[in-house]
């Protein structure tokens, strides 16, 4: 699929900041020029993984697709750079849509908050003992207490990321799931984790808040002093992700089980 056969689309350009992108990025907008976020057709980004995340965070509700080209180290969700024919690759784009969680958390003194996170929603011990959690799925508790450093559900965009690194499922891109995954668990020490329909609401209940602190981060935004935390995928947000044909992001996914 491709986005329009507009041949002057409006690009928004924006960097992570570090003197090779801001450079690139000025090329690039002297030749193909530059508009605000809110009046772009297609925003441009310059950087790695951690700017493509932010940019599809503040492009969220706005409908602009990012295209993203690689100046950062790993870059899975860049394409190439080159200053050339950047007009016709975006012609050529393949599309893929993914949509975020969206977390609810309580804290110790009752306030509520949220947010929403693209990759994963982690939770965390916040001191030298170990997290115990209790883990709700659909209002029916599959775990009563589980005792580790954290857990995350990821999504599965975010399935190759924190999830696999800690031994997590890689998920389709497509596919209607999500990973539940612990962070070194101590007990039950077999336990590895579940894999969920994208129609689950998963609620985290923390056992002895007070003792054990629990931290809960949604993508790049942190809470401390947790006591319950709700997730469940969100459709009434959407992002889309652009790639040069033949490298979409259904295909890095793929060939990342095929990776040693």
């Amino acid at each position: 699929m491709t986005i329009s056969n507009d041949a002057h689309q409006r690009i928004c350009i924006v960097t992570n900041g570090t003197p090779d992108a801001n450079a690139a990025a000025a090329r690039l907008k002297a030749r193909y020029g530059d508009y605000s976020l809110d009046t772009a057709d297609v925003v441009v980004a310059l950087g790695g993984d951690g700017l493509m995340l932010q940019t599809l965070h503040r492009a969220m509700g706005l409908g602009v697709p990012i295209y993203g080209m690689n100046f950062g180290s790993v870059g899975f969700m860049m394409n190439t750079f080159s200053e050339d024919a950047l007009q016709e690759r975006l012609e050529a784009v393949q599309r893929t849509q993914i949509f975020p969680l969206s977390m609810q958390m309580l804290d110790t003194t009752g306030r509520t908050q949220t947010a929403l996170a693209l990759n994963e929603v982690s939770l965390f011990r916040s001191s030298y003992q170990a997290a115990k959690l209790q883990i709700v799925v659909d209002g029916e508790t599959r775990l009563e207490e589980l005792i580790c450093d954290g857990a995350l559900l990821s999504t599965p965009a975010g399935s190759t990321a924190y999830n696999l690194s800690a031994h997590g499922p890689i998920l389709p891109i497509e596919a209607p799931l999500l990973a539940l995954t612990p962070i070194s668990p101590f007990r039950p020490r077999r336990w590895r984790g579940a894999i969920l329909s994208n129609r689950a609401v998963v609620k985290f209940i923390t056992h002895e808040a007070d003792k054990r602190p629990i931290s809960a981060v949604a993508d790049n935004i942190e809470f401390q002093n947790v006591l319950e935390v709700t997730v469940f995928e969100d459709h009434s947000h959407g992002v889309t992700l652009l790639f040069d044909p033949g490298t979409s992001l259904e295909e890095r996914v793929l060939s990342e089980q095929f990776r040693f």
